[in-house]
């Protein structure tokens, strides 16, 4: 999956910092996101292969941008996969997703915080190949 393109989209610049290195010493190329409204944009100037997502940002949050991304506004990136990467146990973020929402909150994958790098390089390369059987 060499030379494929990230966005990390996250507030903490550790995280960020984290992220881009295990994901750069793979030969990925990182794209950088500090809240919602910047990940929105960068999805349209970028276009990434995968979204690694936070849930909890200032401006515009990553539920926000989850439930925005269902617009049909934005259907030619949908099938973009999104790993959210959240220190927000699992259960607890669906649960409030759709209370707010009404819908169910359907990420490829999720991973809580503090991050395993084998576990999030795992999550990044099955999202890409099933991204390429699509």
């Amino acid at each position: 999956m060499i030379g494929k393109k990230v966005l990390v989209v996250d507030d903490d610049p550790d995280i960020l910092d984290a992220v881009s290195m295990i994901l750069e010493a793979q030969g990925y190329e990182v794209v950088l996101a500090h809240d919602g409204v910047e990940c929105l944009d960068k999805l349209i100037t970028e276009k990434p292969d995968i979204v690694i997502l936070d849930l909890l940002m200032p401006k515009m949050d990553g539920f926000a941008v989850y439930k925005e991304l269902q617009s049909p506004k934005w259907a030619e990136y949908r099938d973009i996969p999104i790993l959210i990467l959240s220190s927000v146990r699992e259960e607890a973020s669906r649960r409030r997703y759709e209370l707010e929402t009404g819908q169910e909150l359907k990420a490829d994958e999720y991973i809580e915080k503090p991050i395993l790098p084998g576990i999030l390089l795992d999550c990044v390369e099955k999202l890409l190949k099933r991204r390429q059987r699509l």
